[in-house]
C-alpha cells in the first residue's frame, strides 16, 4: 500500500490577496450549493402513463433538475410551420410539480424528416462528395442559411414559450456541436469559407502570399477558384497554410451556429435563465474559446468506453485520473465557470470495449467533477432506452422502468453526500496560501494543436496530449491551474506555461518579457516560437524569436520514436524522452537544470532557466510519451522559485473547493493520506481503496 505525505496548511496560514478560488459565478449557480445534480429525461420516448411515475421517482433519488428537450424537433415541429409544445407542456408541469427545475434544449442537432426531404440542401456533404442523410443526427450544414432560418423560427417558438418560465433555470444549444471530428464539404460551406477568405485577405496576392502558393505551383488568380481543402481530393499532400485557415474557419463556422442561437434566446429569455452547450472534451474541430456568446461553457464525459484506458490493473474500468480535472479547468476557462452535461452513468453501447465500471467509479467522477470546478453535473440518462441504438448504454433505471441501477444508486449516495456537505460549507472561505501560491496559467491557442498535428514530424506527436499531459503533471503536484488564452492578464499569475507554442509574433514575445520581468515565472517547451502566426517559418536560425527570451539558441532538434528512447539527465535522476527534443546552446548567465545523456549530442543542455528582470524564464526543450520527465522538471521549477508542491503518487487527485480538501484515489492500488492532526475528516477515510474518495476541513 503507497502512503503518501502531503504538505498541509495550518489552519492560521494567511490567505493569498484575499482570492477566493475557484472564481466567483453569477447568481446562476449559487455558491451554497456547491454543486447542482440533474439527469436527462426524455418523455417522448415513454408512454404518458409513466411520466408521472419517472419525475416522482426522479425527484425522490435527489435530482434537483431535469434536461429535456434534446433531438425533439419532429415532435415540436411536425409539419413544417405547425408547431406542438402540448406534450412538453406536460411534462414541463409534472417537473414543477415535483420541485424539479429544468433544462431545455435547442434541437438543432436532429431536424425532423419532412426538412431535409423537401429541402436537401441543408445537409452536409463528407470529404467524399457523399450527402449526408436523414435516419442519425449532426448531419445538417451549419453553413446552410436556410436551415439556420427554420432553426430560428422554432428556437423563437421555444424561447417566447418557457423563457420567462421562472423553474427553466438554462438552455442547452444543440448537442455535442462537432459533427464528431467531421468537417463539412457542402457548397454552403464551400461560399461561406470563400467570403471568410475573402474578408480575411481581401485581395488574391496577398492569399497566394500567405498560403506559399508558389509550393508546387498552387497558385489562383481568384478566390472563386479556390475548393475546400480536402486530402482525399488531391494526391500529395494538402497546403498546410489552407488547411490551418480551414480549421479555422470551421470553428468559427460552430460558432456562428451557436451565436445565432444564441441570440434568438436571449431577445425572449429571462436574464435569470443561462445559455451552455455541451462540447465533447477532446474534439478540437470545434474551439470552445471561440464562443464567446455563451455564459458559459459545459461539457460531456464518459471516461471508461474503451478509447482511453486508465492505469492499472483495473484502469480500464476506472479511466483516466486527468480526464476530468482538464476538461474542468478547460471549459471554466471560456467564462470563468462550468458544468458537466452529460456524465458516464454506468456502462455503455457506443465504446470500442464497453466495460463495466468498478465499483464505486461512477461516484468517484462525481466527486472529481465537483472537485475540479463544475457548478453543475447532469447525466446522460434517467432511463435506459428500450429502443434505438444506445439501448445497452446505462441510466439511473434499469429497463423495468423502476430499478435503480448500480450507476443510479452511486449517483444517489453522491447527491446525498454534497447535500450533507452544504451544511459545512463556508462563503467567506479563502485559498491556503501555500497553495495559491503554486497557481498556474496556461496558455492556450488552438492553432498549435492544428499546426503541430500536421507537420508533426514524428507520428507520436499529440498536440492536444501534449497539452493534457503538462496539465496532468502540473495536477500532480497540486496546483491550480486555470486555462487562459493571449487576451487574459498574465500577471495575474505568478506562474504561466505555454506548451508548444509554436506561432508567435513580436507583440506576444514582448507581452512574456514583461511579465517576467515584473516577476513573473515564465515555462516555455519545445517548438516554441518556431514560426509566425501564419504558419510561416522565420526567416532565420530555429526559434531565434524567442532566443533572447531564453537566453539559450536552439541549435537543432530531434525526434525518437516510442520504441526507440533517448535518457535526459536532471540532478541525480535519468529519465525517458521520446518525441521531441530541442538541443540548447546556453547564454552566458543562463542556467542548465537538465541535459541529454546519450546520442550524439549527449551532455547538451535540454532544459535551460535564466533570471529575467523579477522573474524568470525556463525552456523545456524535450518532450516524452510517458510524462514522467515533465512532472519532475516542474516540480525543480516550483522548488527553484520558492514554492513547495506536492508530489502525488500516480493517479491520486488532490483539489481544494469551497474550503474541502478532496483526495481521489484513480490507481489500483490503496493509498493512506496523511492528513494533518488537526483536520477534520467529513467523508471518507485516510486509507483510500480505488475509487475512494476523502474530504476533510482544516480548523
Amino acid at each position: 500500500m503507497k502512503k503518501v505525505k502531503l504538505i498541509f496548511l495550518a489552519a492560521v496560514l494567511c490567505c493569498a490577496s484575499g482570492q477566493i478560488f475557484p472564481q466567483s459565478t453569477p447568481n446562476y449557480f449559487p455558491s451554497g450549493n456547491l454543486a447542482t445534480v440533474g439527469v436527462y429525461y426524455y418523455p417522448e420516448h415513454w408512454d404518458k402513463k409513466d411520466w408521472e411515475r419517472d419525475f416522482k421517482k426522479i425527484a425522490s433519488m435527489g435530482f434537483e433538475f431535469v434536461h429535456m428537450g434534446e433531438f425533439s424537433w419532429t415532435f415540436l415541429e411536425p409539419e413544417e410551420g405547425k408547431y406542438d409544445f402540448t406534450w412538453l407542456d406536460e411534462a414541463v408541469n409534472l417537473a414543477v410539480q415535483n420541485n424539479l427545475k429544468i433544462i431545455l434544449c435547442t434541437t438543432s442537432a436532429a431536424p425532423p424528416v419532412w426538412m431535409p426531404e423537401k429541402y436537401p440542401e441543408i445537409l452536409m456533404v463528407n470529404e467524399y462528395g457523399v450527402v449526408q442523410r436523414h435516419g442519425s443526427r449532426q448531419h445538417i450544414s451549419w453553413s446552410s442559411p436556410l436551415y439556420r432560418e427554420f432553426l430560428r423560427k422554432v428556437n423563437t417558438k421555444l424561447a417566447e414559450r418557457y423563457g420567462k418560465n421562472k423553474n427553466v433555470i438554462g438552455w442547452q444549444l444543440d448537442n455535442e456541436p462537432s459533427h464528431y471530428g467531421r468537417y463539412d464539404y457542402s457548397a454552403p460551406a464551400k461560399n461561406n469559407f470563400i467570403d471568410w477568405l475573402k474578408n480575411k485577405y481581401k485581395t488574391i496576392d496577398k492569399l497566394n502570399e500567405v498560403w506559399g502558393t508558389a509550393f508546387w505551383s498552387i497558385r489562383y488568380d481568384s478566390f472563386d477558384q479556390i475548393r475546400i481543402p480536402n486530402q482525399v481530393e488531391l494526391v500529395q499532400q494538402v497546403n498546410p497554410h489552407a488547411l490551418l485557415d480551414f480549421k479555422r474557419f470551421s470553428a468559427d463556422e460552430a460558432a456562428s451556429f451557436l451565436s445565432e442561437q444564441y441570440q434568438t434566446l436571449r431577445k425572449y429569455i429571462s436574464p435569470d435563465q443561462w445559455v451552455t452547450t455541451n462540447f465533447m472534451d477532446q474534439h478540437m474541430n470545434v474551439d470552445p474559446y471561440r464562443n464567446t456568446d455563451l455564459d458559459f461553457a459545459s461539457y460531456t464525459m464518459y471516461p471508461v468506453s474503451g478509447y482511453r484506458d486508465g492505469r492499472g490493473e483495473q484502469g480500464f474500468r476506472i479511466g483516466q485520473s486527468w480526464v476530468i480535472p482538464f476538461a474542468s479547468d478547460f471549459h471554466r476557462g471560456v467564462k470563468g465557470f462550468t458544468g458537466v452535461m452529460e456524465l458516464q452513468p454506468g456502462q455503455v453501447n457506443w465504446g470500442t470495449q464497453n466495460y463495466q465500471p468498478y465499483p464505486g467509479a461512477v461516484r468517484l467522477w462525481l466527486w472529481s467533477a465537483y472537485a475540479s470546478g463544475s457548478s453543475f453535473i447532469c447525466s446522460y440518462r434517467f432511463k435506459q432506452p428500450l429502443f434505438g441504438y444506445e439501448q445497452y448504454h446505462n441510466g439511473m433505471i434499469e429497463p423495468d422502468g423502476v430499478t435503480i441501477s448500480r450507476g443510479g444508486l452511486e449517483y444517489q449516495k453522491f447527491i446525498e453526500e454534497i447535500k450533507q456537505l452544504r451544511k459545512n460549507a463556508d462563503k467567506q472561505t479563502q485559498v491556503p496560501a501555500k497553495y495559491s501560491a503554486r497557481k498556474i496559467a496556461m496558455l492556450w491557442n488552438v492553432d498549435n494543436v492544428w499546426e503541430t498535428d500536421y507537420l508533426r514530424e514524428t507520428d507520436d506527436w499529440n498536440g492536444l496530449s501534449t497539452f493534457i499531459k503538462y496539465h496532468a503533471a502540473l495536477k500532480s503536484l497540486a496546483a491550480p491551474v486555470d486555462i487562459i488564452t493571449e487576451s487574459a492578464d498574465f500577471t495575474k499569475y505568478p506562474f504561466l506555461i505555454a506548451p508548444f507554442y509554436q506561432l508567435v509574433d513580436s507583440i506576444l514575445i514582448s507581452r512574456w518579457k514583461q511579465y517576467a520581468e515584473q516577476g513573473g515565472n515564465l515555462i516555455l517547451t519545445c517548438r516554441a516560437g518556431q514560426k509566425d502566426r501564419n504558419g510561416h517559418l522565420f526567416p532565420t536560425h530555429l526559434s531565434e524569436s524567442i532566443h533572447s527570451l531564453i537566453g539559450a539558441k536552439i541549435d537543432f532538434f530531434d525526434v525518437l520514436s516510442r520504441y526507440r528512447t533517448g535518457k535526459v539527465q536532471l540532478d541525480d535522476n535519468e529519465y525517458n524522452w521520446n518525441i521531441w527534443g530541442d538541443i540548447l546552446i546556453p547564454d552566458s548567465g543562463t542556467e542548465t537544470l537538465a541535459v541529454f545523456n546519450d546520442q550524439f549530442y549527449k551532455d547538451n543542455s535540454a532544459v535551460v532557466t535564466r533570471k529575467l528582470g523579477k522573474g524568470t524564464v525556463t525552456y523545456i526543450g524535450v518532450d516524452s510519451n510517458d510524462g514522467i520527465f515533465e512532472k519532475a522538471i516542474l516540480a525543480k521549477i516550483y522548488n527553484i522559485n520558492g514554492v513547495e508542491v506536492e508530489s502525488l503518487p500516480q493517479d491520486l487527485i488532490l483539489e481544494w473547493r469551497d474550503g474541502f480538501w478532496i483526495a481521489m484515489n484513480y490507481s489500483s492500488e490503496p493509498v493512506e493520506i496523511n492528513i494533518p492532526q488537526n483536520a477534520k475528516i467529513l467523508m471518507g477515510q485516510k486509507i483510500l481503496h480505488p475509487t475512494e474518495v476523502v474530504v476533510w476541513q482544516e480548523k
